[in-house]
């Protein structure tokens, strides 16, 4: 059950959103192996005042059109080598399907017992 949170410099199309939505989808299906329809994503822009990324960190030039990814899923659902997997084949993905640099894929997990989540109906459907 992953909840993804996507951030985005403003003056992206919704082509460009959806794209990358698209992209995290298939990539989460095909390496971290969680079921189709499992969709749920939150797309924002924002100015790029705020949206503080340091440039250099960790010798990693980004550009502005840096955006960030954040997913929550399910604790151990990804082994450490699977993780590694997952971030490549996103930003490699998103290079190849939009362009964007992959110094400019900046991707953090979340991994939260799951007990954790409610899908609806006030239920813990996973505890």
């Amino acid at each position: 059950m992953p909840l993804v949170r996507i951030d985005v410099p403003q003056g992206k199309s919704d082509e460009y959103r959806r794209a990358i939505s698209d992209v995290v989808y298939d990539t989460t299906i095909n390496i971290l192996n969680v079921p189709k329809g499992n969709r749920f994503h939150v797309i924002s822009e924002h100015l790029a005042e705020d949206m503080v990324i340091d440039p250099t960190y960790f010798g990693i030039h980004r550009s502005d059109d840096a955006i960030i990814i954040q997913i929550t899923l399910n604790e151990g659902r990804a082994t450490l080598e699977l993780k590694k997997s997952y971030y490549k084949a996103l930003a490699d993905g998103l290079h190849e399907r939009l362009g964007l640099r992959r110094e400019d894929v900046f991707i953090n997990l979340i991994e939260v017992k799951k007990e954790n989540w409610s899908l609806g109906n006030g239920e813990a459907q996973y505890a």
